[in-house]
């Protein structure tokens, strides 16, 4: 069998992050994007995919309000700091904030024609701002409660305003006319949610007192109430479109109630967590949902199940509904064969997954992953979209482990263990439970189907007992689970079981527990074969080698060792990370591991030389997951971060692109040489920045320099030069203004580009400031040894003009002058020149002899007294 190539990188992708903590949130016009809270900043979220496009930081207080204008490019929020922000979602910077209320801003709409913004605050206030203004245009009190909610009418010609509050009422405001012109009583409970028809003549209210109510805008009166029987936190109505009129009228036709009053189609959602449709002419549900998709809550607490709010997209793209645990349902509208409407989920989009426990690829083709998380229930997301495709819902515990495996039957099985201190087994296609195991008396901490046969799975407990299930007798449909049986057990340790692993012949099980050990036992019996002892902190994982006869544990010592299964010998310890690693896994046929730790570490390592080749840090917290795809040989880790990042082999990948970075920089490399031999310095210094060559670099300037010729093409060159281009030139200027050798072509360079660019456009370079700190200190240095030359020059002239090796300046220039005298001198003036300067000169040659004799006599002067001092120091 051939040997696999080593794996050398991988590439991280972040898929699943957290991006809903629940509260505001608004949808795009197209439903494109959801801008969201998440804890005290916004997220814009990409609805296709789940992906976080981009983050809005907030002012540390937590988001209480969000709208966005009707051309989706800017986004309005506020918070419990009662600043109201302005953002620009083409740059994501705020452009304008202000403060307006007394309390926090609960609710916010902007006008169709997106000039003005409402706000709704905790004080019992409305405002109306200027948007472009940033002023108050409308001030309106009369609420008796906090205002959760605001709607202008979206006939821009309809200069109306509606208010809801805890108070039970509903106030219509007329913006001309800036006051109130109708209180709508009717409600007995806080007003949750408010609608208006298509002609823009019926507003639609809903509460928590079950009821929808549809007022005629007017007269404001009371049109119809509709009982619902359900707390209802959101309600939507039905324009006309082509696929939901269509369903609807033959809905409304099988009805047979009439009235005479315009029938309005509607949508409501609440604590059911199911989506009905209603129509106002008789008051009858055209549609309900035969079972809700909001995952049970296994505690009974109601406002953590059901739907929050709900939001109906144009041009028939479906309905968004909001779950009380963080969750966006994406239900599309189905024509079903009997002619009615159907809506069915099409998406869903977690927000919030807390911390994630233990994940394993689902399939042969690994198109699944299969994710415990600190709630009862398993979600199941599609690695490609990354959209939770379904749940399985039936413990009433945390779900601790899992693991996936696909029988010989070609059924794909999931097996779970919880706190509730059941084992369940789930087929994927059909998503039911079909058989449960009672038998523990703890937690369920680890679970593990059998590699070859997969007709048995291993689980251990916090009992500290090793069960092994059989799994003989399954039944084609889940319409009732079947009681497992187990087959074997065993007192396994004496401390909680955390880990447990199948050999990949089904002949051995290995268990590590909290009692620092590692035991490895005999199927189907579960008869002890050795004991591994070696680790000082409790074994968090363990697996067998795919090939050799051998155990890997991870342990809370910060230590992974690898085990003979023969004696228990250790036979090789691995130090690297720096706390506890709950994670390690065998790569490549037994060749390499991949373990990860509560340092947030991702950690590749090599069997054979003892190494670790690669380190990755991409999560914020402990990992306590990790999925080793087989046939994909991906990657998959869960952090307590809330975070599932998916990683992929590079190493083929990266070695293409260094060969063909190679290639390149050879071909480039000649093009350089070719350039500098053809004194074409312009292309020979681009292709220098290309390469990031600063040394060639310097050549080609300072042969310019010496030369003094091709400067223009020095010029020519600087000018094509992009802004992260200067920079990188004037740190390598910076970098050669720092040796006394280098500097004169440093400041050659740095007059060239003083003299092209404008002083603003080098201010303008990110980061340009601290570079220039540094060429002026180095350049202060270089200036001033220069003008210290220049000082020692005038003590030389000095002393040699004393000594007489050379003439003073000022009879050379005497001599000139008198030159310049006898050469425009008549010739009787020139006769008595000739005779000043033979006297002179008789007179200079006359004082030079007595300065000779008189230098004579001092050197002999000084001979004598060195001789007397000499002789005197000798008696």
């Amino acid at each position: 069998m051939a040997s696999l190539p080593l794996k050398k990188n991988y590439r991280c992708v972040p898929s699943l992050q957290q991006f809903y903590s629940g509260g505001p949130f608004v949808v795009s016009s197209d439903g494109s994007f959801i801008a969201c809270k998440c804890g005290d900043s916004i997220k814009i979220v990409d609805t296709s995919n789940a992906s976080i496009r981009s983050t809005i930081e907030g002012d540390s207080e937590d988001v209480t309000a969000l709208a966005l204008s009707p051309d989706d490019k800017l986004l309005f929020s506020s918070g419990h700091s009662r600043q109201i922000r302005i953002w620009d979602l083409a740059t994501f910077k705020c452009v304008r904030s202000w403060k307006g209320h007394d309390g926090p801003v609960m609710g916010m709409a902007c006008h169709p024609s997106g000039g003005l913004l409402a706000t709704a605050g905790a004080d019992r206030k409305v405002l109306v701002w200027d948007v472009d203004g940033s002023f108050c245009t409308h001030y309106f009190k009369g609420h008796k409660g906090v205002v959760s909610s605001v709607l202008f009418h979206p006939d821009p010609t309809k200069s109306l305003l509606f208010s809801a509050s805890d108070d039970t009422t509903v106030h219509v405001w007329d913006l001309l006319a800036k006051k109130c012109v109708a209180t709508l009583n009717g409600h007995h409970s806080t007003v949750t949610s408010m609608a208006l028809s298509e002609d823009g003549t019926t507003l639609l209210t809903a509460g928590r007192d079950k009821v929808v109510i549809l007022w005629n805008l007017h007269d404001f009166s009371c049109m119809k109430t509709v009982t619902t029987y359900e707390v209802l936190e959101g309600v939507c109505a039905i324009h006309s479109g082509p696929l939901l009129s269509s369903c609807l009228s033959s809905c409304k036709q099988k009805s047979g109630k009439k009235s005479g009053l315009p029938a309005i189609c509607f949508i409501t959602v609440g604590e059911r967590g199911v989506v009905r449709i209603w129509n106002s002419e008789g008051a009858v549900c055209l549609f309900e949902q035969k079972s809700s998709d909001v995952t049970p809550s296994s505690d009974g607490d109601e406002s953590k199940r059901g739907f929050t709010a709900a939001v109906l997209l144009p041009s028939d793209k479906g309905l968004l509904c909001v779950t009380a645990d963080q969750e966006f349902l994406l239900y599309s509208p189905v024509k079903v064969p009997e002619g009615t409407l159907e809506f069915v989920l099409s998406k869903r989009l977690v927000g919030y997954n807390d911390e994630i426990v233990d994940m394993k690829f689902l399939g042969d083709e690994e198109q699944f992953l299969a994710v415990a998380t600190n709630i009862e229930q398993v979600r199941v997301y599609d690695v490609a979209s990354m959209s939770c495709s379904y749940v399985l819902a039936g413990h009433t515990g945390i779900v601790l482990c899992l693991d996936t495996c696909v029988s010989s039957c070609g059924r794909t099985l999931i097996v779970t263990g919880s706190k509730d201190n059941t084992v369940r087994l789930w087929e994927s296609e059909s998503r039911c439970c079909l058989g449960l195991g009672i038998g523990h008396m703890g937690s369920i901490g680890a679970i593990a189907f059998s590699k070859k046969r997969k007709d048995f799975f291993v689980s251990g407990s916090s009992d500290r007992t090793l069960k092994v299930w059989n799994l003989d007798g399954l039944p084609d449909n889940g319409e009732k689970p079947i009681n497992l049986k187990a087959k074997a057990g065993v007192a396994a340790h004496d401390k909680d079981i955390n880990s447990v692993a199948v050999a990949p012949n089904d002949s051995l099980v290995c268990s590590g527990s909290q009692d620092r050990t590692a035991c490895v036992w005999r199927l189907p019996d579960l008869v002890p074969v050795v004991v591994l002892k070696g680790h000082k902190r409790g074994v968090w994982s363990v697996e067998f080698s795919p090939v050799d006869q051998c155990v890997i544990t991870a342990s809370g010592d910060k230590t992974i060792k690898i085990w003979a299964i023969s004696d228990g010998s250790c036979l090789k310890t691995f130090e690297g990370h720096t706390t506890s690693v709950l994670r390690a896994s065998f790569l490549t046929r037994g060749t390499q591991f991949v373990s990860c730790g509560a340092d947030g570490l991702l950690k590749l390592w090599m069997v054979k030389t003892d190494e670790c080749i690669a380190t990755y840090d991409q999560h914020e917290n402990k990992v306590y997951a990790l999925a080793v795809g087989k046939n994909t040989e991906m990657l998959a880790t869960g952090s307590s971060d809330a975070v599932i990042n998916l990683w992929y082999d590079c190493t083929a990948s990266d070695k293409e692109e260094a060969f063909r970075r190679e290639e390149e920089g050879v071909l480039k490399n000649q093009e350089l040489e070719n350039a500098v031999l053809d004194a074409d310095f312009t292309k020979a210094i681009q292709v220098a920045f290309e390469l990031r060559k600063p040394h060639k670099l310097y050549e080609c300037f300072s042969q310019v320099w010496r030369k003094r010729k091709n400067e223009k093409q020095i010029e020519k060159s600087l000018q094509t030069l992009g802004k992260e281009e200067l920079k990188l030139l004037f740190e390598y200027v910076r970098e050669w203004n720092t040796k006394p050798k280098l500097c004169h072509v440093a400041h050659f360079v740095l007059s060239k580009v003083f003299s092209i660019l404008n002083p603003i456009e080098i201010t303008e370079i990110k980061g340009i400031d601290e570079v220039l700190e540094g060429l002026l200190s180095y350049s202060q240095r270089h200036f001033s040894r220069m003008d210290r030359h220049v000082t020692s020059t005038f003590l030389v002239n000095y002393t040699l003009t004393g000594m007489s090796v050379i003439e003073p300046e000022t009879d050379t220039r005497v001599m000139d002058d008198r030159s310049l005298m006898h050469s425009v001198g008549d010739d009787e003036n020139g006769t008595l020149i000739q005779e000043l300067e033979d006297e002179e000169q008789k007179q200079t040659s006359q004082g030079l002899k007595e300065k000779a004799v008189s230098k004579k006599r001092k050197s002999k002067k000084s001979k004598d007294g060195v001789n007397k001092k000499v002789k005197g120091s000798s008696l």
